[in-house]
């Protein structure tokens, strides 16, 4: 932490708190309404300083958080918001050296945070752009290194899993009830099957697909997140807040492998 370096994310925050999140890079400018800034500035910054743009305007200097990079990075798909995420992780138990089969990869958000615990990922993903973007975020953020533990096939879940002894399942797929067929080959007796699906008629169906003896301790929730705002005596829930997304639905596989 502190002295930055080419190729570091950092995040540019300004008095209103607009965040802007950047990859330094030589001799390579940042533009904004507010003016502009060479990024060789910035690599003689420091973490938390106010570095001043070419109208004078100052923006706070910080690496961004895991969270900030999942809102920030580019997307081939829609996101599972970080209030889901962490809830996921928990769900799921993502714990060092975990081995977890991944399907609906998207933009890698999740996969992320799952690399960033320790988890050992084999990904399957029915489009190449998805699986393509979903590194290049893993990479941006993780680094290079993160790709050992983190494996993506081109491959339609929902026609069959080829590979077994899974700990984990975490699931973002339109259907993920299509896969239920395939789990008891695929996982481990113990293991754990997470899903997250937007609309609550999905999670319906994929309760209604694992109401067998090989699944039990089923639970199915949303997660709510209402920010205050604090200022001086003035106390209050913010007018606005992220309320559903999307329900997420764990399972304990009992059955033999």
């Amino acid at each position: 932490m502190g002295s930055l370096n080419y190729g570091d994310l950092v995040l540019l925050i300004d008095s209103k708190d607009r965040r802007y999140l950047l990859t330094l890079e030589v001799d390579k400018e940042f533009h904004t309404h507010s003016g502009y800034l060479s990024h060789n500035d910035l690599v003689k910054s420091k973490e938390g300083e106010q570095v001043k743009l070419s109208s004078g305007k100052t923006y706070l200097l910080v690496r961004p958080t895991m969270s900030d990079v999942i809102l920030k990075m580019p997307r081939a798909a829609q996101i599972i918001y970080p209030k889901d995420i962490g809830h996921i992780l928990l769900a799921a138990d993502i714990f060092p050296g975990v081995k977890v089969l991944e399907s609906g990869i998207g933009s890698g958000a999740l996969s992320i945070a799952m690399i960033r615990a320790g988890a050992q990922i084999f990904g399957y993903e029915v489009r190449e752009d998805f699986a393509n973007r979903a590194e290049k975020n893993v990479v941006n953020f993780l680094g290079k290194d993160a790709l050992l533990n983190y494996q993506i096939l081109i491959k339609d879940i929902y026609e069959g899993i080829d590979h077994s002894d899974f700990e984990r399942v975490v699931l973002d797929l339109p259907e993920p009830w299509k896969t239920v067929p395939h789990l008891p080959t695929c996982m481990v007796p113990g293991g754990i099957l997470v899903a997250y699906t937007p609309s609550i008629t999905q999670a319906t169906r994929l309760r209604a697909s694992l109401n067998s003896a090989d699944f039990v301790m089923q639970e199915t929730f949303e997660v709510s997140r209402r920010t205050w705002h604090i200022e001086g005596q003035a106390v209050r829930p913010e007018h606005r807040m992220v309320g559903h997304t999307g329900f997420i639905t764990q399972a304990r596989f009992v059955g033999s492998s």
